[in-house]
């Protein structure tokens, strides 16, 4: 057999435990990456800034229970890239520990999100809601420190990952509860989607102070028909006066609308930074895989 040195596997950092949605996602877009569990968010993003991970995969906003409002106020600080955003259908499972029947379970652990889209089927069910850090951290705790009357909400490879018995699949609320999630990079000029490929931009700025600054900002958007699909704002350091504005639009920044546009809201902002220009997810034209 030949030598040679070994092949060394890129990997991708997620926030939470194995078996978590997160690492659902690693696994499903990015089969060949290693995933690599981190604590928190602020670990995930060390991870990719300082080189450990190639790329990191977080959520940004859920259908059911809005947006993740950490990697707000970590991306536009972290100088990380957006290079790819991803749509993942998210199934809550609840489950136990082997032998226990559903009439036997009292509690339900998970994350306070996933606990927020099963809210319904938990009262239905008469089992109270116990918050903890992490998803697939409760089927963890449950799977080493057995309990009859408790359960865990997490993913289907969470339990079996921990070996726990699944009760009742797809406990979720609402049909097509679906986590976004972004893909991200340390890379500082990533690069560009091929020409052609439906895009989006996503972007920060704070305005000016002075009136009707936002409404000029943003009105070459309206005006060019440039589609903005989100708009949310955030303060920064621990003051009213210092807000920020998160956005989202179709389409590339040096497109002529979309460039007009972004002239525009350079014009009136005292800060303004482009976070990604990256392909958009097929889900979001209601498209098939």
């Amino acid at each position: 057999m030949g030598g040679g040195e070994p092949v060394s596997v890129p990997s991708i950092a997620y926030q939470g435990e194995p078996g978590a949605f997160s690492h659902e996602a690693c696994r499903t877009w990015f089969p060949s990456h290693r995933p690599e569990a981190c604590p928190t968010f602020e670990d995930a993003f060390d991870a990719v800034q300082s080189g450990r991970c190639a790329l990191g995969m977080i959520p940004v906003e859920n259908s059911v229970a809005g947006r993740v409002s950490d990697v707000h106020h970590l991306l536009p600080k972290s100088g990380l890239k957006i290079v790819g955003e991803h749509f993942l259908p998210i199934r809550m499972q609840l489950m136990a520990n082997p032998g226990v029947k559903l009439e036997d379970v009292r509690v339900a652990a998970s994350h306070p999100m996933a606990l927020l889209q099963c809210r319904l089927t938990l009262r239905k069910l008469g089992l109270r809601a116990e918050v903890v850090a992490d998803t697939a951290g409760a089927a963890r705790d449950l799977a080493e420190k057995p309990d009859g009357a408790r359960a865990a909400i997490a993913s289907a490879i969470a339990a079996e990952l921990y070996g726990l018995k699944i009760l009742k699949k797809d406990i979720e609320d609402a049909h097509g509860n679906t986590t976004r999630f972004l893909v991200l990079t340390a890379e500082p000029e990533p690069r560009s989607p091929p020409p052609g490929t439906p895009c989006m931009t996503s972007f920060v700025f704070r305005v000016k102070n002075q009136p009707a600054a936002l409404y000029k900002a943003l009105g070459g958007f309206a005006t060019g028909g440039v589609n903005m699909t989100k708009l949310e704002s955030y303060t920064e350091d621990g003051g009213f006066a210092s807000t920020v504005f998160y956005c989202e639009v179709e389409g590339r920044p040096d497109d002529p609308a979309a460039a007009r546009a972004f002239d525009e809201v350079r014009f009136f902002s005292t800060r303004f930074e482009i976070l990604g220009v990256y392909p958009s997810d097929p889900a979001r034209r209601g498209e098939a895989r």
